[in-house]
């Protein structure tokens, strides 16, 4: 057994969904199948764009510790547990996380509305939730501030909570108690909403997912 160094502290970090902990990590029991769970997850949250998939020629034999075969076998095991999806385009596989956007990218390539090669804008992007938002800009997700950003989106207008945090980002104040002033103050006092109604999108959904892409880009640096 080779020793580990330890982590540097350069490292980055790869966000894994709380369902690989609270049921994958205990049900997968062949090893093939969670190097390649890992290994998928870890490489599509550090790609860019809409379309986050990876072909069997994607999964780097080294870094894994595994021959064609095991890899092979792994992604099978994996599709049939239903952790990765798996849809063909003409003579191209990919496979995809199970999750909403992976479902929408399947479900537009198996009925002709998307081509991954193509691209363009039929391919339905899933929205990062105020979860998310608020872990990749403010903070760690605690009980209470779940609470709160659930009754947030109940009581605050599409779009202001992305706000919110982009505002609370900016001015350097990454705490939940700035946002919910910001958004108290503006349903008090009234803010002036953009007229963008592009592409047909109901009042801020096009202006949220501008800021929400803005909101993760920064995250990311």
């Amino acid at each position: 057994m080779n020793k580990f160094k330890g982590f540097t502290d350069s490292e980055t970090f790869t966000q894994l969904p709380d369902g690989f902990f609270h049921q994958l990590l205990k049900e997968i029991k062949d090893a093939d199948e969670l190097k390649v769970t890992t290994y998928f997850m870890w490489r599509v949250e550090h790609m860019d764009g809409p379309f986050r998939a990876l072909s069997k020629m994607d999964f780097d034999v080294k870094e894994l510790g595994l021959g064609a075969e095991e890899i092979k076998s792994g992604l099978e095991k994996a599709v049939k547990r239903g952790s990765l999806l798996k849809v063909q385009k003409e003579a191209d596989v990919y496979f995809l996380l199970n999750s909403p956007r992976g479902r929408a990218a399947v479900q537009a390539i198996e009925n002709g509305t998307w081509n991954p090669k193509v691209g363009g804008s039929a391919f339905p992007v899933e929205r990062p939730n105020v979860f998310k938002l608020y872990e990749e800009n403010i903070g760690p997700l605690t009980p209470l501030i779940a609470d709160a950003l659930k009754d947030a989106e109940e009581i605050y207008q599409p779009g202001w909570i992305a706000d919110a945090i982009e505002l609370a980002v900016t001015n350097n104040k990454r705490n939940w108690k700035y946002c919910e002033a910001i958004l108290k103050r503006w349903k008090e006092e009234g803010r002036a909403e953009k007229q963008d109604r592009r592409d047909n999108k109901k009042p801020g959904e096009q202006n949220l997912d501008r800021k929400i892409e803005q909101l993760r880009k920064r995250a990311k640096k």
